[in-house]
């Protein structure tokens, strides 16, 4: 039986981005990352302070993880670059899909071996064209292929499971992950299936307990489901295109969102304004940090 909740949050960032996506939290310094990806921004917002700031990019990127205290790694649609955090720029460090110029990057997320699983898509969500990644000491993997909207990516805490989805097919798949590496270890299987359900399976982050926290697109519902696959939760939010939560605060127990509004007429986003806001959702969560990506 699925428990619902009605939406007891607030906005944290009225950013009104065309497509959200991407948040990450650096424990380190009390701050949110997430992109506006069609936008080619990259929002930073201090928890602690309130002081938001907003980085205009040369491309489209998607997925930013911690590097160290000065720099991150962020997936664009021109390969994987450094950033530099004071300066802003930017240093080529792998090629993803360089032969492929109709792709970009999509959802992606570090594993606790530091390695980074990053998943590509056409620009034109054209079926079946992108594939997922393992990217490790700049060694850059095809780990999935025929994929048209990869999203979920996430991991169990001891990192010996992986999960991602097709989002146009809307089944959450499990695999066995080599701890160590990072690298699949088994067969992916259908976790859930919800091809059924309105919406979409969007981005996802799995807890301390090993509970999968899931933005549903087109749905306006973030969902919880229990480590065997059942939904056990179901959040609103003021928002028909959640993209994806993020564990959030210093202890890592809110939950942070990222709208959208992209495809939206004007009668449907008037009546949602928050579309395209960075959420918190309003409840208390045993979250985890996302590991830094190891160079």
């Amino acid at each position: 039986m699925t428990e619902m909740y009605e939406f007891q949050g607030k906005v944290l960032c009225n950013t009104n981005s065309v497509l959200g996506e991407g948040p990450t939290y650096d424990p380190g310094t009390d701050t949110v990352w997430w992109f506006n990806i069609l936008g080619r921004e990259l929002h930073e917002l201090n928890l602690g302070t309130g002081e938001k700031k907003m980085h205009s990019l040369p491309m489209m990127a998607s997925v930013l993880a911690r590097i160290d205290a000065n720099r991150q790694l962020l997936a664009t649609e021109e390969g994987l670059f450094v950033r530099d955090k004071n300066s802003g720029n930017l240093t080529f460090y792998a090629a993803l899909e360089n032969d492929k110029p109709e792709n970009r990057s999509n959802d992606g997320r570090t594993h606790p071996s530091g390695a980074l699983w990053i998943g590509t898509m056409s620009k034109r969500a054209e079926n079946q064209a992108g594939s997922i990644y393992h990217v490790a000491g700049g060694k850059v993997t095809k780990i999935f292929s025929g994929i048209s909207i990869p999203n979920s990516i996430c991991f169990s805490p001891d990192g010996t499971i992986g999960y991602y989805t097709d989002t146009r097919i809307s089944r959450l798949m499990r695999v066995m992950v080599d701890p160590q590496t990072g690298l699949p270890a088994g067969e992916p299987i259908v976790m859930v299936d919800s091809m059924e359900d309105p919406g979409g399976l969007d981005g996802s982050v799995c807890d301390a307990d090993g509970y999968i926290w899931n933005a549903r697109w087109g749905a306006g519902v973030v969902d919880r489901y229990s480590t065997d696959g059942l939904r056990i939760a179901r959040y609103t939010v003021p928002a028909a295109q959640p993209s994806c939560p993020a564990f959030i605060g210093v202890n890592a127990d809110r939950l942070a969102v990222t709208t959208a509004w992209e495809g939206l007429d004007e009668s449907a986003r008037s009546s949602q304004p928050q579309a395209g806001a960075l959420l918190e959702l309003g409840v208390t969560v045993k979250g985890v940090f996302d590991p830094i990506y190891v160079l």
